[in-house]
């Protein structure tokens, strides 16, 4: 007998060099380095060329990615006339599914079949590029704005929270907005990541694997945790209401958003890091804690006393939410689709990885359907 296991818990689904979890431990890396030195010494783009070559780049191979980057911010004409054309209304994860697939037809002979060509290196380069510049467009075009030209002189993140907002960030802020994208870059195997590789096994060109990857991403239980993080804050409302509610959900045996990880069974890193710079730059500036603050640390310290010898920490959700919404002032329909511009890089690294040793993925089922019978006679 073939065992079934749901969703595929745990089984192995590929060998890849580029990324790992300890979830006993709380590590996270990146080919081998963690993703705090990460953090504190790289940027989004060295990342990138990190999660795509195996390597850290030197100096002068950053600078030239960086420029090559950089230059691409700029969407084609006719991608931006079709975004116009699109419901104000219509989600965002939608809108950037249908934009990044659309890129296909600009990059035709972008594949699987001479994956290390220049023309096919240029095209995932691509992929990153204008995914922050999409995600950026769609959120003036839906309220009826023109979009906002990139800036091809200013970094991955500065360029993003530029064309989002119309200012030039400070350099905190640009720093916060960095780490947010690097934390999110790769995480191994995950729904998004797989669908990516699947895609990828057929030899589909990578623009409609990573279309098949964002489609995935906007599942309700794989991206947008971060804001049920927030609507689960609001809805406490009062510091002094945390401990009744948390009690109460877990009576009833429902989810405490933002708490726990399939893969940790401590705190995942990534909060961890998140929490420490909001923590810093809180004290920097002198921000007031506002009441959403206030509740998410109570939440914290009550979840640990009562799910901590669970092994139920805060996962990097929990603090993303309330990053995005206090610091940077991003709606929260947004948030995902931040999510898929970070994750951008680490999957068209995971294409890459696919077609180079690539099998079609073909999994097989255990069927429970009717026993084998005739068509019955009229």
């Amino acid at each position: 007998m073939i065992e079934y296991i749901p969703g595929l818990a745990g089984v192995p689904a590929t060998e890849s060099s580029i990324s790992s979890i300890d979830g006993k431990n709380g590590i996270l890396a990146y080919r081998g380095y963690s993703i705090e030195d990460l953090v504190k010494h790289a940027s989004f783009e060295e990342v990138a060329m990190l999660l795509r070559d195996g390597e850290l780049p030197s100096i002068s191979a950053l600078e030239d990615f960086n420029k090559v980057l950089h230059q691409r911010y700029e969407v084609k004409r006719d991608i931006r006339h079709m975004m116009w054309a699109l419901p104000a209304n219509g989600h965002p994860m939608d809108v950037l599914q249908t934009a990044i697939a659309s890129m296909a037809t600009f990059y035709p002979d972008a594949g699987a079949q001479d994956p290390n060509s220049a023309y096919t290196q240029s095209a995932l380069t691509k992929i990153i590029a204008n995914m922050s510049t999409l995600v950026a467009m769609w959120a003036r075009i839906s309220t009826g704005y023109d979009p906002i030209q990139p800036n091809n002189k200013m970094s991955y993140a500065k360029n993003f929270l530029y064309m989002s907002f119309g200012e030039e960030p400070d350099d905190d802020i640009v720093k916060l907005f960095d780490a947010c994208l690097i934390l999110h870059a790769e995480h191994t195997i995950n729904a998004s990541t797989f669908s990516a590789m699947v895609t990828a096994s057929t030899l589909a060109n990578p623009f409609a694997s990573v279309s098949a990857a964002v489609g995935t991403l906007a599942g309700s239980l794989h991206g947008g945790a971060n804001e049920d993080v927030l609507n689960m804050l609001d809805e406490i409302g009062e510091v002094t209401n945390v401990r009744p509610y948390i009690e109460n959900r877990l009576k009833n045996k429902q989810v405490i958003w933002g708490m726990g990880h399939r893969e940790y069974s401590v705190k995942d890193p990534r909060a961890t890091i998140l929490q420490s710079m909001i923590e810093d730059y809180v004290k920097k500036t002198n921000m007031t804690l506002t009441k959403r603050f206030e509740v998410a640390m109570e939440v914290e310290r009550v979840c640990e006393e009562l799910l901590g010898t669970k092994g139920v920490y805060p996962n990097v959700d929990f603090y993303s939410g309330i990053l995005y919404t206090e610091i940077f002032k991003i709606p929260r329909k947004h948030f995902t689709p931040i999510f898929a511009m970070a994750r951008s890089s680490g999957w068209v690294a995971h294409w890459h990885e696919q077609v180079a040793h690539n099998r079609i993925f073909r999994p097989t089922q255990i069927y429970t359907g009717a026993d084998f019978r005739p068509y019955p006679q009229k």
